[in-house]
């Protein structure tokens, strides 16, 4: 990544982190939830999309695009490599949702900006940051995670699976993320059901057209 390119998006994620809302905005009652995810393969990215039933976890539309990959992977800087696809896929559902699930960080960043905060100001929703490793803060005793003294992320851990990462996205407070994930996590299962669907289908790559 170019200098010029690295001082435009960390200055478009500073920018981007004072619009964020830590605070419940639903428009409506949560029905409905999605997750994202974006595999790869060679120089291709797969993206999947899959919606569910908040409340019997029944997976309601799954669909699935691909794309060239444009940028290598640069921790922090997940924005370049994933927007494009994600934007994408959002575009091709046809159901509607009221919380969109993020495979990355959200306000558990560097510069307050990861992922899911990016989507979530774009598309205006609440959206929330789950990742499979931790970028950056300290995990306490009870397990929310602090940075330069703020409280920004909470780790779930399940009984022999390895910790997920909550944090906040857009339009929706730590806390309530977190129980959110927590009530879609089934047992014996590592991730929220609506990221797990997204998850085996964008890794399945022969189903791509």
């Amino acid at each position: 990544m170019t200098s010029s390119l690295y001082s435009d998006i960390t200055r478009l994620q500073k920018e981007i982190a004072k619009h964020v809302i830590t605070e419940d905005i639903f428009d409506r009652e949560i029905s409905h939830i999605c997750g994202v995810d974006v595999s790869y393969k060679k120089n291709i990215a797969y993206c999947s999309a899959a919606v569910i039933k908040k409340n019997t976890l029944e997976v309601i539309e799954c669909v699935k695009t691909k794309y060239a990959v444009e940028q290598p992977y640069i921790p922090g800087f997940f924005i370049l490599r994933e927007a494009k696809p994600i934007m994408g896929i959002l575009n091709c559902l046809k159901t509607d949702f009221e919380v969109l699930l993020i495979d990355g960080h959200g306000q558990l960043h560097p510069r307050r900006c990861g992922l899911a905060c990016h989507i979530g100001v774009i598309i205006d929703m609440p959206t929330i940051g789950v990742a499979k490793s931790l970028l950056c803060g300290n995990v306490r005793e009870d397990q929310f995670i602090e940075l330069d003294g703020d409280i920004l992320g909470f780790r779930i851990k399940t009984k022999g699976k390895k910790p997920i990462y909550v944090s906040v996205g857009h339009k929706i407070c730590l806390e309530s993320a977190t129980e959110v994930i927590k009530r879609l996590v089934k047992n014996e299962e590592w991730l929220p059901e609506p990221l797990r669907i997204a998850d085996i289908s964008s890794s399945n790559h022969l189903n791509f057209k």
